[in-house]
């Protein structure tokens, strides 16, 4: 399995910040996909996120153009300053 180089890692990840939950599950299933095996785990911890998230973005990639939530982004919850 091949990795990126240090600056496009950057880019990576800044990339999938920017993303709601669901996009960047989906992102992180196709990045794996092209690295094939081993990209999974690397993705994960690029990414900070859970190898089995990466799993569930397959999922939701493999059921593309059928999405029962297409249109439905959450919210981000509210967040509370701690003094």
């Amino acid at each position: 399995m091949d990795h990126y180089d240090t600056e496009i890692e950057a880019h990576m990840r800044e990339f999938y910040r920017s993303l709601s939950e669901k996009d960047r599950r989906r992102y992180a299933a196709i990045e794996a996909a092209k690295l094939g095996h081993g990209g999974v785990d690397y993705l994960a911890k690029l990414f900070g996120c859970d190898a089995q998230t990466i799993r569930h973005g397959r999922g939701d990639v493999q059921a593309l153009p059928d999405d029962d939530a297409q249109d439905r982004v959450r919210k981000k919850g509210r967040q509370e300053v701690l003094s």
